[in-house]
Protein backbone atom coordinates (compact mmCIF):
# COMPACT_ATOMS: atom_id res chain seq x y z
CA UNK A 1 0.00 0.00 0.00
CA UNK A 2 1.52 3.09 -0.62
CA UNK A 3 -0.79 6.27 -1.27
CA UNK A 4 1.94 8.69 -3.07
CA UNK A 5 1.76 5.62 -5.78
CA UNK A 6 -1.98 6.03 -5.56
CA UNK A 7 -1.96 9.48 -5.91
CA UNK A 8 0.53 9.05 -9.13
CA UNK A 9 -1.50 6.62 -10.57
CA UNK A 10 -4.52 8.75 -10.74
CA UNK A 11 -2.61 11.62 -12.65
CA UNK A 12 -1.67 9.73 -15.35
CA UNK A 13 -5.50 8.81 -15.71
CA UNK A 14 -6.54 10.14 -19.47
CA UNK A 15 -9.12 12.21 -18.12
CA UNK A 16 -6.56 13.89 -15.64
CA UNK A 17 -7.29 17.21 -16.74
CA UNK A 18 -10.56 17.13 -15.99
CA UNK A 19 -9.85 16.93 -12.48
CA UNK A 20 -10.46 19.91 -9.82
CA UNK A 21 -9.24 17.93 -7.00
CA UNK A 22 -7.74 14.67 -5.53
CA UNK A 23 -9.23 13.50 -2.08
CA UNK A 24 -7.66 10.69 -0.38
CA UNK A 25 -8.15 9.17 3.25
CA UNK A 26 -5.26 7.05 5.13
CA UNK A 27 -7.59 4.72 7.53
CA UNK A 28 -5.50 3.95 10.59
CA UNK A 29 -5.77 1.61 13.39
CA UNK A 30 -6.92 3.33 16.31
CA UNK A 31 -5.10 2.58 20.11
CA UNK A 32 -8.94 2.45 21.74
CA UNK A 33 -12.09 0.71 20.02
CA UNK A 34 -15.82 2.69 19.64
CA UNK A 35 -15.99 1.66 23.32
CA UNK A 36 -12.68 2.82 24.62
CA UNK A 37 -11.37 -0.59 25.41
CA UNK A 38 -7.87 -0.57 24.45
CA UNK A 39 -7.15 -2.06 21.32
CA UNK A 40 -3.25 -4.43 21.13
CA UNK A 41 -3.95 -5.64 17.39
CA UNK A 42 -6.69 -5.87 15.03
CA UNK A 43 -7.17 -8.83 12.69
CA UNK A 44 -8.67 -7.55 9.06
CA UNK A 45 -9.98 -9.23 6.39
CA UNK A 46 -11.28 -7.80 3.11
CA UNK A 47 -13.66 -9.20 0.37
CA UNK A 48 -11.84 -8.37 -2.89
CA UNK A 49 -14.66 -8.73 -4.73
CA UNK A 50 -16.83 -6.40 -3.32
CA UNK A 51 -14.39 -4.08 -3.32
CA UNK A 52 -13.81 -4.20 -6.77
CA UNK A 53 -17.79 -3.86 -7.21
CA UNK A 54 -18.10 -0.72 -4.72
CA UNK A 55 -14.89 1.57 -6.37
CA UNK A 56 -16.67 0.37 -10.34
CA UNK A 57 -19.56 1.69 -9.11
CA UNK A 58 -17.96 4.85 -7.59
CA UNK A 59 -16.50 5.56 -10.77
CA UNK A 60 -19.93 6.20 -12.13
CA UNK A 61 -20.75 8.70 -10.43
CA UNK A 62 -21.37 12.41 -11.91
CA UNK A 63 -18.13 14.24 -12.37
CA UNK A 64 -15.58 11.25 -11.48
CA UNK A 65 -12.28 10.94 -12.99
CA UNK A 66 -11.20 7.65 -11.00
CA UNK A 67 -11.31 6.13 -7.68
CA UNK A 68 -8.90 3.63 -6.17
CA UNK A 69 -8.85 1.98 -3.07
CA UNK A 70 -6.56 -0.53 -1.01
CA UNK A 71 -7.28 -2.21 2.40
CA UNK A 72 -4.66 -4.07 3.81
CA UNK A 73 -5.21 -7.47 5.26
CA UNK A 74 -3.81 -9.25 7.90
CA UNK A 75 -2.52 -8.35 11.63
CA UNK A 76 -2.13 -4.66 12.03
CA UNK A 77 -0.98 -2.64 15.13
CA UNK A 78 -2.23 0.35 16.80
CA UNK A 79 -1.04 3.26 14.23
CA UNK A 80 -0.51 1.16 11.18
CA UNK A 81 -2.49 2.34 7.51
CA UNK A 82 -5.29 0.19 7.28
CA UNK A 83 -7.06 1.83 3.91
CA UNK A 84 -6.75 4.05 1.78
CA UNK A 85 -9.21 5.54 -0.70
CA UNK A 86 -8.22 8.30 -3.27
CA UNK A 87 -10.93 9.91 -5.25
CA UNK A 88 -10.16 12.30 -8.15
CA UNK A 89 -12.94 14.42 -10.05
CA UNK A 90 -14.43 17.79 -11.04
CA UNK A 91 -15.95 19.24 -8.37
CA UNK A 92 -15.67 19.32 -4.36
CA UNK A 93 -18.95 18.46 -4.00
CA UNK A 94 -19.12 15.71 -6.45
CA UNK A 95 -15.88 13.97 -4.83
CA UNK A 96 -16.29 14.29 -1.20
CA UNK A 97 -19.68 12.62 -1.48
CA UNK A 98 -18.02 9.69 -3.21
CA UNK A 99 -15.21 9.57 -0.88
CA UNK A 100 -17.64 9.59 1.94
CA UNK A 101 -19.86 7.18 0.17
CA UNK A 102 -16.52 4.63 -0.83
CA UNK A 103 -15.15 4.52 3.02
CA UNK A 104 -18.34 3.91 4.43
CA UNK A 105 -19.37 1.38 2.10
CA UNK A 106 -15.64 -0.82 2.26
CA UNK A 107 -16.15 -0.67 5.84
CA UNK A 108 -19.29 -2.08 5.96
CA UNK A 109 -19.11 -4.37 3.27
CA UNK A 110 -15.60 -5.34 2.50
CA UNK A 111 -13.47 -5.34 5.45
CA UNK A 112 -14.29 -7.81 8.69
CA UNK A 113 -12.13 -6.98 11.54
CA UNK A 114 -11.71 -8.74 14.90
CA UNK A 115 -10.09 -6.59 17.77
CA UNK A 116 -8.16 -7.57 20.48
Amino acid sequence: MDLTNMVKMVKKHPDYHKAGMILCHNGVVRATSRDGNPVEKLEVRADRKRLAEIISRMKKRRGIIEVLAEVKEGTLLPGDDIMYVVVAGDFRENVFEVLMDAVNMIKKDVTKKSES
